[in-house]
């Protein structure tokens, strides 16, 4: 079975920001978009910088693990899409830093993700029992990378808004201060209880 790896890893050169440029969002926001070199799993994982006239110190920041399903085509199977318009108009209001991590499936990548997706509907698995039935863990997302996102913008403490208390302990373990836990909404749908109630079984603050 793979498994997870949250291991520091091993590079010659530091993490450091690729580029920048505006991007502006549907709802009239402009935001920055940055990209990274050197990051520990080379895939093209990006920042989005929410500017706002009274900016904290201490920024809000959102590791969002991209979910085609969710994100694009509003599947109504998880929660994700839900969570990254959350952050989105959460930011666009008060300012923080939406790390999108190219991190699908939990880690496992969008094909394997869709098996899981077949073993959850043929086999009646949840969506951690799926993952291990096709032989990964459940859960493969390592979250060094997004903290080495934050220390290559130079932010060493946050505002972290999430349920999921992995994201706290790896941030934490890197090095991230975590000055305050903020929790996502709950979006509950009959279409996604069964999953929502997994990822509370699983540790998640629901």
């Amino acid at each position: 079975m793979m498994t997870a790896e949250h291991t520091l890893c091993q590079k010659t050169d530091k993490p450091a920001i690729r580029a920048q440029t505006p991007l502006i969002l549907d709802n009239g926001i402009e935001t920055r978009i940055i990209s990274f070199k050197n990051l520990c799993d080379d895939k093209e994982h990006i920042a989005l910088v929410f500017p706002n006239a009274d900016f904290p110190k201490v920024p809000l920041v959102r590791l969002h693990s991209e979910c085609l399903t969710g994100d694009v085509f509003g599947s109504a199977q998880c929660d994700c899409g839900d969570q990254l318009h959350e952050a989105k108009t959460r930011m666009g209001a008060e300012g923080g830093i939406l790390l999108y991590l190219r991190q699908e499936g939990r880690g496992i990548g969008l094909y394997n993700k869709l098996d899981a997706y077949k073993a959850q509907h043929d086999l009646g698995l949840d969506t951690f029992a799926a993952n291990t039935h096709i032989g990964f863990a459940e859960d493969m997302r390592s979250f060094t990378v997004a903290a080495e996102m934050l220390q290559a913008m130079g932010v060493r403490t946050i505002r972290l808004l999430t349920n999921n208390p992995d994201k706290v302990a790896q941030l934490q373990m890197t090095g991230i201060v975590i000055e305050q836990v903020i929790p996502t909404g709950f979006f509950e749908k009959l279409s996604n209880r069964r999953y929502l109630q997994t990822k509370r079984d699983k540790g998640h603050l629901l």
